[in-house]
């Protein structure tokens, strides 16, 4: 696969740079979505010299089209969790092995080898559905594990629990990732004193709860599992990489990924570190589909590429996207 060795072989900000420039004339010739935005942004290749000369796709072009790089027969359609009478996201992946490569390695950029853990996923609203690439990463994790207790709950929160206070009590590595309102629905029912196991949430009420901001949302979650921090991970249907954050709602981003801000009154320009803006996403890993998304999540970054995501824009407070329907 083309760019596929050097995409996780970033080394240094220059090698990002140049290959992010390679990658962007190989999907500008190859991914018809995203030539004709660029076309209508006059943005060729001949005009593109820096990292920031690059265009974002807006991610709602995930909705109504077919965002493809490759002639690759698709071997697997993620599709996103959508509200009554929303249009779903579709990622067309031709590679599962690059998005094996991708969520494996940045996994172990962060916390070490995932045979290290015991793997423990609470996610029902993912399970309760189809397409789901979270799934689909936390299924590989388990079986990577190799640990008899390693394995997926849903409404068995009591066996959980068990399972939770018997391992961290053996002094095992614990991984529980959970989506948010099930990690509370959790501590209601039971109070945890850990000190083996990271609690890592996926974000999301999915409409089962009343949205919490981080702070207060981490705080509960500290208190009720008796842990010092809360753990995250960035991630979405639309890319295949995953940005994680240790505590304090800090994320970082492996080699091949890295995060901007947009100005929220245009869409076209790009910021400076330290300014709240809607976030835009490079993701080497998408080599097949399209590296260079615009997200409708609202952040910050730092000077040491780290980032914070602060909240979504609301469909009224997109400016600057009426390219987006071609």
């Amino acid at each position: 696969m083309i760019f596929e060795h050097e995409i996780f072989n970033t080394k240094t900000p220059e090698a990002f740079e140049d290959l992010a420039l390679q990658i962007f004339k190989f999907q500008f010739e190859n991914n018809r979505v995203y030539r004709s935005f660029c076309d209508l942004l006059y943005k060729h290749p001949s005009e593109v010299k820096t990292l920031k000369d690059i265009p974002f796709l807006p991610i709602q072009f995930f909705k109504t089209r077919d965002v493809l790089s490759s002639k690759t027969p698709v071997e697997r359609i993620f599709t996103s969790s959508g509200t009554s009478g929303t249009e779903t996201s579709k990622h067309h992946v031709t590679d599962l092995n690059i998005y094996h490569q991708s969520y494996t390695k940045g996994f172990e950029q962060f916390y070490g080898k995932i045979e290290d853990y015991v793997v423990l996923g609470l996610l029902p609203s993912y399970l309760e559905r189809d397409g789901s690439s979270l799934i689909y990463m936390v299924d590989s994790m388990i079986k990577t594990s190799q640990h008899p207790e390693s394995g997926f709950y849903l409404n068995n929160l009591s066996e959980l629990k068990d399972t939770l206070i018997k391992l961290d009590a053996e002094g095992k590595k614990v991984l529980l990732i959970g989506v948010s309102f099930a990690l509370l629905d959790l501590i209601e029912s039971f109070q945890f004193k850990l000190k083996n196991t990271i609690i890592m949430e996926t974000g999301g009420m999915k409409g089962r709860r009343k949205e919490l901001i981080r702070e207060e949302l981490h705080n509960t979650l500290k208190k009720g599992f008796g842990v010092d921090h809360i753990h995250s991970e960035y991630g979405m249907t639309e890319l295949l990489s995953q940005a994680y954050s240790k505590g304090d709602g800090i994320f970082n981003c492996p080699p091949w990924m890295r995060v901007l801000t947009r100005d929220t009154e245009d869409a076209l320009t790009l910021q400076n570190t330290g300014k709240t803006g809607g976030l835009n996403v490079i993701d080497l890993a998408n080599i097949n589909s399209c590296s260079f998304i615009a997200t409708q999540d609202l952040g910050t970054t730092n000077n040491n590429g780290s980032f914070e995501v602060i909240g979504r824009f609301d469909n009224s407070d997109i400016r600057g996207c009426n390219l987006m329907v071609l």
